[in-house]
Protein backbone atom coordinates (compact mmCIF):
# COMPACT_ATOMS: atom_id res chain seq x y z
CA UNK A 1 0.00 0.00 0.00
CA UNK A 2 2.78 2.43 0.55
CA UNK A 3 6.07 3.66 -0.84
CA UNK A 4 9.28 2.83 1.35
CA UNK A 5 10.70 6.21 2.10
CA UNK A 6 14.98 6.89 2.25
CA UNK A 7 16.03 8.51 5.65
CA UNK A 8 15.88 11.95 4.97
CA UNK A 9 14.68 15.78 6.51
CA UNK A 10 13.32 18.80 5.47
CA UNK A 11 11.64 22.08 6.37
CA UNK A 12 8.13 23.31 6.93
CA UNK A 13 7.12 26.77 5.43
CA UNK A 14 4.06 27.52 3.64
CA UNK A 15 4.15 29.16 0.69
CA UNK A 16 2.46 32.08 1.93
CA UNK A 17 5.13 32.71 4.16
CA UNK A 18 7.68 33.11 1.47
CA UNK A 19 9.67 36.14 1.38
CA UNK A 20 9.01 38.60 -2.06
CA UNK A 21 7.93 41.86 -3.19
CA UNK A 22 4.36 40.91 -3.37
CA UNK A 23 3.37 40.80 0.05
CA UNK A 24 2.91 37.14 0.14
CA UNK A 25 4.89 34.24 -1.09
CA UNK A 26 4.99 33.40 -4.55
CA UNK A 27 6.33 30.81 -6.73
CA UNK A 28 8.89 32.36 -9.10
CA UNK A 29 12.43 33.79 -7.94
CA UNK A 30 11.22 33.74 -3.79
CA UNK A 31 10.51 30.09 -4.00
CA UNK A 32 13.18 29.13 -5.89
CA UNK A 33 15.16 30.70 -3.36
CA UNK A 34 13.83 28.64 -0.71
CA UNK A 35 14.63 25.56 -2.20
CA UNK A 36 18.04 26.91 -2.96
CA UNK A 37 18.24 27.26 0.94
CA UNK A 38 17.28 23.59 1.42
CA UNK A 39 19.69 22.38 -1.44
CA UNK A 40 21.80 23.82 0.41
CA UNK A 41 21.48 23.10 3.95
CA UNK A 42 21.42 19.72 2.49
CA UNK A 43 17.39 19.27 3.15
CA UNK A 44 15.45 16.96 1.23
CA UNK A 45 12.30 17.81 2.03
CA UNK A 46 9.68 21.21 1.37
CA UNK A 47 6.35 20.54 3.43
CA UNK A 48 3.41 23.32 3.06
CA UNK A 49 -0.24 23.42 3.94
CA UNK A 50 -2.59 23.00 1.36
CA UNK A 51 -2.97 25.33 -1.87
CA UNK A 52 -6.24 25.75 -2.43
CA UNK A 53 -7.77 29.19 -2.42
CA UNK A 54 -8.72 30.49 0.62
CA UNK A 55 -11.60 31.95 1.99
CA UNK A 56 -11.47 35.11 3.80
CA UNK A 57 -13.86 35.10 6.26
CA UNK A 58 -12.35 32.41 7.67
CA UNK A 59 -8.73 33.89 7.96
CA UNK A 60 -7.23 32.91 4.89
CA UNK A 61 -7.17 28.84 6.27
CA UNK A 62 -5.29 26.87 4.19
CA UNK A 63 -7.27 24.41 5.58
CA UNK A 64 -10.50 26.15 4.08
CA UNK A 65 -10.30 26.32 0.74
CA UNK A 66 -12.68 27.21 -2.02
CA UNK A 67 -11.57 23.96 -3.54
CA UNK A 68 -9.92 20.56 -3.07
CA UNK A 69 -8.44 20.99 -6.73
CA UNK A 70 -7.96 24.55 -7.31
CA UNK A 71 -4.66 25.88 -6.99
CA UNK A 72 -4.88 30.31 -5.28
CA UNK A 73 -3.80 32.88 -7.48
CA UNK A 74 -2.48 34.83 -4.73
CA UNK A 75 0.65 32.74 -5.04
CA UNK A 76 0.98 33.16 -8.97
CA UNK A 77 4.53 35.31 -9.24
CA UNK A 78 3.48 38.57 -10.78
CA UNK A 79 7.26 39.11 -12.05
CA UNK A 80 6.78 36.22 -14.16
CA UNK A 81 3.26 37.31 -15.91
CA UNK A 82 5.97 40.42 -16.67
CA UNK A 83 8.31 38.60 -18.22
CA UNK A 84 5.70 36.66 -21.01
CA UNK A 85 4.16 39.90 -21.60
CA UNK A 86 0.77 40.16 -20.12
CA UNK A 87 2.08 42.79 -17.82
CA UNK A 88 3.91 46.04 -17.93
CA UNK A 89 6.63 47.26 -15.21
CA UNK A 90 4.86 46.72 -11.73
CA UNK A 91 4.30 49.39 -9.28
CA UNK A 92 4.14 47.51 -6.07
CA UNK A 93 2.60 49.12 -2.69
CA UNK A 94 4.89 48.78 0.30
CA UNK A 95 3.48 45.79 1.52
CA UNK A 96 4.74 44.29 5.16
CA UNK A 97 7.77 42.30 4.91
CA UNK A 98 6.97 40.42 8.03
CA UNK A 99 3.46 39.33 7.59
CA UNK A 100 0.68 39.18 4.65
CA UNK A 101 -2.06 41.80 4.44
CA UNK A 102 -4.13 39.96 2.77
CA UNK A 103 -6.87 42.37 1.93
CA UNK A 104 -4.61 44.84 0.62
CA UNK A 105 -2.50 42.00 -0.88
CA UNK A 106 -5.77 40.24 -2.56
CA UNK A 107 -6.61 43.61 -4.19
CA UNK A 108 -3.64 44.36 -5.74
CA UNK A 109 -2.99 41.34 -6.66
CA UNK A 110 -6.56 40.34 -8.37
CA UNK A 111 -6.62 43.95 -10.38
CA UNK A 112 -2.82 42.82 -11.78
CA UNK A 113 -4.23 39.29 -12.81
CA UNK A 114 -7.32 40.43 -14.14
CA UNK A 115 -5.05 42.58 -16.58
CA UNK A 116 -2.84 39.77 -17.18
CA UNK A 117 -5.99 37.96 -18.56
CA UNK A 118 -7.07 40.72 -20.86
CA UNK A 119 -3.55 40.71 -22.46
CA UNK A 120 -3.88 37.18 -22.61
CA UNK A 121 -6.95 37.26 -24.53
CA UNK A 122 -5.97 40.09 -26.43
CA UNK A 123 -2.34 38.90 -27.24
CA UNK A 124 -1.73 35.33 -26.85
CA UNK A 125 0.07 33.42 -29.35
CA UNK A 126 -0.88 29.96 -31.00
CA UNK A 127 1.29 27.86 -28.27
CA UNK A 128 -0.04 30.04 -25.63
CA UNK A 129 -3.30 29.49 -26.73
CA UNK A 130 -2.81 25.77 -27.71
CA UNK A 131 -1.21 25.00 -24.08
CA UNK A 132 -4.41 27.02 -22.28
CA UNK A 133 -6.87 24.98 -24.11
CA UNK A 134 -4.61 21.39 -23.51
CA UNK A 135 -4.75 22.20 -19.50
CA UNK A 136 -8.62 23.27 -19.71
CA UNK A 137 -9.39 19.89 -21.52
CA UNK A 138 -7.40 17.68 -19.69
CA UNK A 139 -8.29 18.59 -16.25
CA UNK A 140 -11.80 18.37 -16.79
CA UNK A 141 -14.96 18.41 -14.23
CA UNK A 142 -13.21 19.63 -11.18
CA UNK A 143 -12.11 23.10 -13.69
CA UNK A 144 -15.29 23.22 -15.39
CA UNK A 145 -17.43 23.33 -11.68
CA UNK A 146 -14.85 25.40 -9.69
CA UNK A 147 -14.59 28.17 -12.78
CA UNK A 148 -18.25 28.37 -12.81
CA UNK A 149 -18.71 28.01 -9.16
CA UNK A 150 -16.43 31.01 -8.85
CA UNK A 151 -17.85 33.19 -11.63
CA UNK A 152 -21.64 32.77 -9.88
CA UNK A 153 -19.96 33.48 -6.72
CA UNK A 154 -18.86 36.61 -8.33
CA UNK A 155 -22.18 37.29 -9.90
CA UNK A 156 -24.24 37.35 -6.82
CA UNK A 157 -21.40 39.31 -4.99
CA UNK A 158 -19.75 37.14 -3.27
CA UNK A 159 -22.22 35.25 -1.14
CA UNK A 160 -22.74 31.38 -0.24
CA UNK A 161 -23.71 29.15 -2.78
CA UNK A 162 -26.83 28.24 -0.12
CA UNK A 163 -28.45 31.81 -0.55
CA UNK A 164 -28.00 32.11 -4.87
CA UNK A 165 -31.28 31.71 -6.32
CA UNK A 166 -33.08 27.93 -6.16
CA UNK A 167 -31.72 27.18 -9.85
CA UNK A 168 -28.46 27.86 -9.17
CA UNK A 169 -27.98 26.06 -5.53
CA UNK A 170 -29.59 23.11 -6.82
CA UNK A 171 -27.91 22.74 -10.07
CA UNK A 172 -30.61 22.86 -12.39
CA UNK A 173 -29.21 21.73 -15.80
CA UNK A 174 -31.30 24.45 -17.72
CA UNK A 175 -30.14 27.55 -15.56
CA UNK A 176 -26.40 26.14 -15.27
CA UNK A 177 -26.30 26.03 -19.26
CA UNK A 178 -27.56 29.54 -18.85
CA UNK A 179 -24.98 30.82 -16.60
CA UNK A 180 -22.34 28.98 -18.85
CA UNK A 181 -23.30 31.27 -21.48
CA UNK A 182 -23.80 34.41 -19.79
CA UNK A 183 -20.90 34.43 -17.40
CA UNK A 184 -18.27 32.74 -20.16
CA UNK A 185 -15.80 35.72 -19.87
CA UNK A 186 -15.65 35.21 -15.68
CA UNK A 187 -15.46 31.57 -15.95
CA UNK A 188 -12.82 31.60 -18.60
CA UNK A 189 -10.65 34.08 -16.07
CA UNK A 190 -10.78 31.90 -12.84
CA UNK A 191 -9.54 28.47 -15.77
CA UNK A 192 -6.89 31.26 -17.06
CA UNK A 193 -5.90 31.54 -13.39
CA UNK A 194 -5.69 27.81 -12.82
CA UNK A 195 -3.52 27.10 -15.77
CA UNK A 196 -1.08 29.91 -14.45
CA UNK A 197 -0.97 28.91 -11.39
CA UNK A 198 -0.08 24.99 -12.79
CA UNK A 199 2.45 26.32 -15.25
CA UNK A 200 4.25 28.10 -12.59
CA UNK A 201 3.76 25.16 -10.10
CA UNK A 202 5.32 22.30 -12.10
CA UNK A 203 8.25 24.82 -13.36
CA UNK A 204 9.00 24.99 -9.52
CA UNK A 205 8.59 21.48 -8.74
CA UNK A 206 11.18 20.44 -11.75
CA UNK A 207 13.33 23.30 -9.97
CA UNK A 208 12.91 21.65 -6.37
CA UNK A 209 13.12 17.93 -7.62
CA UNK A 210 16.03 18.54 -10.39
CA UNK A 211 18.26 19.96 -6.94
CA UNK A 212 17.39 16.78 -4.92
CA UNK A 213 14.08 18.63 -3.11
CA UNK A 214 10.85 16.70 -2.89
CA UNK A 215 7.44 18.24 -2.46
CA UNK A 216 5.72 16.90 0.77
CA UNK A 217 1.78 18.02 0.73
CA UNK A 218 -1.26 17.95 3.14
CA UNK A 219 -4.40 16.91 2.40
CA UNK A 220 -6.87 18.18 5.02
CA UNK A 221 -9.72 15.41 5.34
CA UNK A 222 -12.85 17.45 4.81
CA UNK A 223 -13.96 20.09 2.50
CA UNK A 224 -15.77 23.77 2.94
CA UNK A 225 -19.65 23.83 2.82
CA UNK A 226 -19.32 27.00 0.93
CA UNK A 227 -16.99 25.35 -1.87
CA UNK A 228 -17.26 23.95 -5.34
CA UNK A 229 -16.40 20.61 -3.81
CA UNK A 230 -19.70 20.18 -2.11
CA UNK A 231 -22.29 22.57 -4.43
CA UNK A 232 -20.87 20.44 -7.05
CA UNK A 233 -20.91 16.76 -5.56
CA UNK A 234 -23.94 17.26 -2.71
CA UNK A 235 -24.69 13.40 -3.04
CA UNK A 236 -21.98 12.65 -1.50
CA UNK A 237 -22.43 14.57 2.05
CA UNK A 238 -24.98 14.39 4.40
CA UNK A 239 -26.93 16.95 3.45
CA UNK A 240 -30.87 17.72 3.40
CA UNK A 241 -32.83 18.25 0.60
CA UNK A 242 -33.03 21.87 0.46
CA UNK A 243 -28.43 21.52 0.41
CA UNK A 244 -27.80 22.10 3.93
CA UNK A 245 -25.95 19.95 6.09
CA UNK A 246 -27.64 17.44 8.44
CA UNK A 247 -24.38 17.21 10.36
CA UNK A 248 -20.94 18.59 10.65
CA UNK A 249 -17.52 17.67 12.01
CA UNK A 250 -15.38 18.29 15.22
CA UNK A 251 -13.93 16.60 17.82
CA UNK A 252 -16.12 15.58 21.43
CA UNK A 253 -14.97 17.45 24.36
CA UNK A 254 -10.93 16.78 26.03
CA UNK A 255 -8.73 18.34 28.34
CA UNK A 256 -8.29 21.41 25.82
CA UNK A 257 -12.25 22.05 25.43
CA UNK A 258 -15.34 21.04 27.54
CA UNK A 259 -17.77 21.63 25.03
CA UNK A 260 -15.54 19.94 22.39
CA UNK A 261 -15.22 21.68 19.08
CA UNK A 262 -17.65 22.18 16.11
CA UNK A 263 -15.73 22.57 13.03
CA UNK A 264 -18.60 23.21 10.95
CA UNK A 265 -17.32 21.35 7.14
CA UNK A 266 -20.23 18.54 6.46
CA UNK A 267 -19.34 14.91 6.78
CA UNK A 268 -19.02 12.41 4.17
CA UNK A 269 -21.87 10.24 2.70
CA UNK A 270 -19.34 7.09 3.23
CA UNK A 271 -21.79 4.68 1.71
CA UNK A 272 -22.56 7.07 -1.05
CA UNK A 273 -18.94 7.46 -1.71
CA UNK A 274 -19.01 3.26 -1.75
CA UNK A 275 -21.60 2.86 -3.98
CA UNK A 276 -19.38 4.93 -6.39
CA UNK A 277 -16.28 3.15 -6.02
CA UNK A 278 -14.78 6.10 -3.79
CA UNK A 279 -14.45 8.03 -7.41
CA UNK A 280 -13.87 11.65 -5.61
CA UNK A 281 -11.66 10.65 -3.53
CA UNK A 282 -9.47 8.45 -6.20
CA UNK A 283 -9.56 12.44 -8.00
CA UNK A 284 -8.32 14.27 -5.16
CA UNK A 285 -5.51 11.70 -4.78
CA UNK A 286 -5.03 12.37 -8.25
CA UNK A 287 -5.00 16.09 -8.32
CA UNK A 288 -2.79 16.33 -5.04
CA UNK A 289 -0.02 13.73 -6.68
CA UNK A 290 0.36 15.64 -9.87
CA UNK A 291 1.48 18.46 -7.38
CA UNK A 292 3.78 16.71 -4.65
CA UNK A 293 5.65 13.80 -4.57
CA UNK A 294 4.59 12.91 -0.83
CA UNK A 295 1.45 14.49 1.07
CA UNK A 296 0.30 14.09 4.65
CA UNK A 297 -3.43 13.04 5.38
CA UNK A 298 -4.75 15.71 8.11
CA UNK A 299 -7.11 13.94 10.72
CA UNK A 300 -6.56 10.29 9.99
CA UNK A 301 -8.89 9.36 12.77
CA UNK A 302 -11.66 10.57 10.54
CA UNK A 303 -10.77 7.36 8.60
CA UNK A 304 -11.38 4.94 11.11
CA UNK A 305 -14.27 6.88 12.88
CA UNK A 306 -15.66 10.27 13.19
CA UNK A 307 -17.57 13.13 15.70
CA UNK A 308 -20.69 13.82 13.97
CA UNK A 309 -22.79 16.52 15.34
CA UNK A 310 -26.26 17.63 14.60
CA UNK A 311 -25.85 20.88 12.07
CA UNK A 312 -28.41 22.40 14.74
CA UNK A 313 -26.56 21.50 17.93
CA UNK A 314 -25.26 23.93 20.44
CA UNK A 315 -21.95 22.73 21.14
CA UNK A 316 -19.55 19.84 20.08
CA UNK A 317 -20.70 17.81 23.34
CA UNK A 318 -24.09 16.61 21.03
CA UNK A 319 -22.11 14.61 18.66
CA UNK A 320 -21.43 11.08 18.43
CA UNK A 321 -18.91 8.36 16.84
CA UNK A 322 -19.89 7.26 13.48
CA UNK A 323 -17.70 4.22 11.56
CA UNK A 324 -15.24 5.81 9.21
CA UNK A 325 -14.60 3.94 5.61
CA UNK A 326 -11.48 2.24 7.05
CA UNK A 327 -8.84 0.52 4.82
CA UNK A 328 -11.98 0.19 1.67
CA UNK A 329 -10.94 3.92 0.91
CA UNK A 330 -7.50 3.71 0.33
CA UNK A 331 -7.78 0.08 -1.21
CA UNK A 332 -10.04 1.91 -3.95
CA UNK A 333 -7.53 4.24 -4.69
CA UNK A 334 -4.75 2.43 -4.80
CA UNK A 335 -6.17 -0.11 -7.41
CA UNK A 336 -6.89 3.22 -9.25
CA UNK A 337 -3.13 4.82 -8.71
CA UNK A 338 -0.83 2.27 -7.25
CA UNK A 339 1.02 2.48 -3.77
CA UNK A 340 0.75 5.81 -2.39
CA UNK A 341 3.41 7.93 -0.83
CA UNK A 342 1.45 8.97 2.41
CA UNK A 343 2.36 10.34 5.98
CA UNK A 344 -0.82 9.96 8.16
CA UNK A 345 -1.64 13.04 10.83
CA UNK A 346 -2.27 10.33 14.00
CA UNK A 347 -1.97 12.53 16.76
CA UNK A 348 -4.63 13.71 19.51
CA UNK A 349 -7.05 10.72 20.11
CA UNK A 350 -5.17 7.65 19.21
CA UNK A 351 -7.74 4.51 19.17
CA UNK A 352 -6.36 0.87 19.21
CA UNK A 353 -8.41 0.24 15.98
CA UNK A 354 -6.83 3.37 14.48
CA UNK A 355 -3.76 2.15 14.94
CA UNK A 356 -4.23 -0.90 13.03
CA UNK A 357 -5.91 0.75 9.75
CA UNK A 358 -2.33 2.69 10.16
CA UNK A 359 -0.46 -0.43 10.41
CA UNK A 360 -2.08 -2.55 8.15
CA UNK A 361 -1.97 0.13 5.21
CA UNK A 362 2.00 0.78 6.63
CA UNK A 363 1.41 4.94 6.45
CA UNK A 364 4.19 6.10 8.99
CA UNK A 365 2.76 8.28 11.72
CA UNK A 366 3.46 11.50 13.57
CA UNK A 367 5.32 12.09 16.52
CA UNK A 368 6.10 15.45 17.69
CA UNK A 369 8.73 16.62 20.07
CA UNK A 370 6.74 19.73 21.57
CA UNK A 371 3.98 17.04 22.78
CA UNK A 372 6.86 15.26 25.00
CA UNK A 373 6.60 14.60 28.91
CA UNK A 374 10.78 14.82 28.69
CA UNK A 375 10.60 13.61 32.41
CA UNK A 376 9.22 10.28 31.44
CA UNK A 377 11.10 8.24 29.03
CA UNK A 378 8.01 6.41 28.09
CA UNK A 379 6.24 8.97 26.30
CA UNK A 380 5.20 8.38 22.94
CA UNK A 381 6.62 11.80 21.95
CA UNK A 382 9.88 11.31 23.66
CA UNK A 383 12.89 11.23 20.25
CA UNK A 384 14.05 7.74 22.51
CA UNK A 385 11.05 6.20 21.31
CA UNK A 386 9.83 6.91 17.87
CA UNK A 387 10.51 4.27 15.42
CA UNK A 388 11.91 3.55 12.06
CA UNK A 389 8.00 4.10 10.33
CA UNK A 390 7.36 7.46 11.57
CA UNK A 391 8.03 11.19 10.68
CA UNK A 392 9.53 13.22 13.56
CA UNK A 393 8.70 17.29 14.07
CA UNK A 394 10.52 19.27 16.08
CA UNK A 395 7.31 21.31 16.45
CA UNK A 396 4.52 21.67 13.63
CA UNK A 397 2.76 24.39 12.10
CA UNK A 398 0.00 24.13 14.44
CA UNK A 399 1.92 24.52 17.80
CA UNK A 400 4.52 27.01 18.95
CA UNK A 401 8.22 27.33 17.84
CA UNK A 402 10.96 25.24 19.29
CA UNK A 403 11.86 28.17 21.28
CA UNK A 404 8.19 29.24 22.29
CA UNK A 405 7.57 25.90 23.62
CA UNK A 406 10.80 25.83 25.20
CA UNK A 407 10.66 28.81 26.86
CA UNK A 408 7.23 27.65 28.32
CA UNK A 409 8.59 25.06 30.59
CA UNK A 410 8.54 24.70 33.73
CA UNK A 411 12.18 24.41 35.50
CA UNK A 412 11.90 20.30 35.97
CA UNK A 413 11.20 19.73 32.48
CA UNK A 414 13.66 21.81 30.64
CA UNK A 415 16.01 20.09 33.04
CA UNK A 416 14.83 16.53 31.91
CA UNK A 417 15.12 18.57 28.38
CA UNK A 418 18.96 19.27 28.79
CA UNK A 419 19.48 15.57 30.09
CA UNK A 420 17.76 14.25 26.95
CA UNK A 421 19.03 16.38 24.10
CA UNK A 422 22.90 16.68 25.46
CA UNK A 423 22.41 20.19 26.37
CA UNK A 424 25.20 21.70 27.47
CA UNK A 425 24.77 25.37 27.26
CA UNK A 426 24.35 27.83 23.44
CA UNK A 427 21.51 27.62 21.66
CA UNK A 428 19.31 25.17 22.78
CA UNK A 429 16.83 24.80 19.57
CA UNK A 430 20.61 22.77 17.99
CA UNK A 431 20.23 20.42 20.71
CA UNK A 432 16.96 19.89 19.93
CA UNK A 433 16.55 19.48 16.42
CA UNK A 434 20.03 17.01 16.71
CA UNK A 435 17.95 15.14 19.09
CA UNK A 436 15.55 14.90 16.85
CA UNK A 437 17.06 14.77 13.54
CA UNK A 438 19.33 11.57 15.01
CA UNK A 439 16.11 9.59 16.26
CA UNK A 440 15.25 6.52 14.35
CA UNK A 441 12.19 8.09 12.16
CA UNK A 442 12.01 7.93 8.81
CA UNK A 443 11.71 11.80 8.14
CA UNK A 444 12.63 14.27 10.60
CA UNK A 445 10.89 18.28 9.62
CA UNK A 446 11.15 21.32 11.61
CA UNK A 447 9.19 24.55 10.77
CA UNK A 448 11.83 27.02 9.41
CA UNK A 449 11.35 29.21 12.34
CA UNK A 450 13.30 26.10 14.45
CA UNK A 451 16.55 26.12 12.80
CA UNK A 452 16.71 30.37 12.75
CA UNK A 453 15.88 30.11 16.99
CA UNK A 454 12.96 32.14 16.26
CA UNK A 455 10.17 32.22 19.45
CA UNK A 456 6.30 32.53 19.63
CA UNK A 457 6.80 36.03 17.75
CA UNK A 458 6.82 34.00 14.66
CA UNK A 459 4.28 31.47 15.46
CA UNK A 460 2.22 30.74 12.03
CA UNK A 461 -1.04 29.31 14.28
CA UNK A 462 -2.90 29.16 17.14
CA UNK A 463 -5.95 26.38 16.68
CA UNK A 464 -8.91 27.23 18.37
CA UNK A 465 -8.46 31.23 17.46
CA UNK A 466 -9.64 32.95 14.55
CA UNK A 467 -7.51 36.09 13.87
CA UNK A 468 -3.74 36.78 13.40
CA UNK A 469 -3.06 33.27 11.72
CA UNK A 470 -1.48 32.22 8.70
CA UNK A 471 0.14 35.60 8.27
CA UNK A 472 3.83 35.26 9.61
CA UNK A 473 6.67 35.27 6.77
CA UNK A 474 10.51 34.79 6.58
CA UNK A 475 13.03 37.50 5.53
CA UNK A 476 15.53 36.67 2.79
CA UNK A 477 18.27 37.74 5.10
CA UNK A 478 17.29 35.11 7.24
CA UNK A 479 18.32 32.14 4.64
CA UNK A 480 21.43 32.15 4.91
CA UNK A 481 24.71 32.37 7.04
CA UNK A 482 25.80 29.62 9.47
CA UNK A 483 22.01 28.48 9.57
CA UNK A 484 23.29 26.68 6.25
CA UNK A 485 26.15 25.11 7.58
CA UNK A 486 24.96 24.03 11.09
CA UNK A 487 21.72 22.29 9.16
CA UNK A 488 23.88 20.84 6.74
CA UNK A 489 26.38 19.19 9.55
CA UNK A 490 23.32 18.03 11.56
CA UNK A 491 21.62 16.35 8.46
CA UNK A 492 25.27 14.79 7.50
CA UNK A 493 25.89 13.73 10.87
CA UNK A 494 22.58 12.08 11.18
CA UNK A 495 22.60 9.98 8.27
CA UNK A 496 19.85 12.34 6.09
CA UNK A 497 21.71 13.27 3.37
CA UNK A 498 20.05 12.72 0.33
CA UNK A 499 22.51 10.62 -2.63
Amino acid sequence: MRMDFDRQSGLFLHVASLPGPDGIGTLGEPAETFVDFLAESGQSLWQFCPLGPTIPIHDNSPYQSYSAFAGNPLFVDLDRLVERGWLDELDRPDFDDGHVEYGPVREYKEARLTEAFETFKADASDDEQSNFETFVEESGEWLDEYALYRALRDHYDGVSWLDWPEEAKMRDPDALAEYREELADSIEYRKFLQWVFDTQWNDLKEYANERGVKFVGDMPIYVDLDSADVWANPEIFKLDAEREPKYVSGVPPDEFSDDGQMWGTPVYDWDALDERDYGWWVKRFERLLQRVDIFRIDHFKGFESYWEIPADAETAREGEWVEGPHEDVFYAIRDELGDLPIVVEDLGEITPKMEEIRDTLGYPGMVVAAFADWCDGDSRYHPANYDANSVAYTSTHDTDTVVGWYDALDEQDRECLHYAVDHEGGDVHWDILDTVWNSDSVIALAQVQDPLGYGSEARFNVPGTVEGNWAWRVSEDALSGDVVQNLYDITEESDRLAE
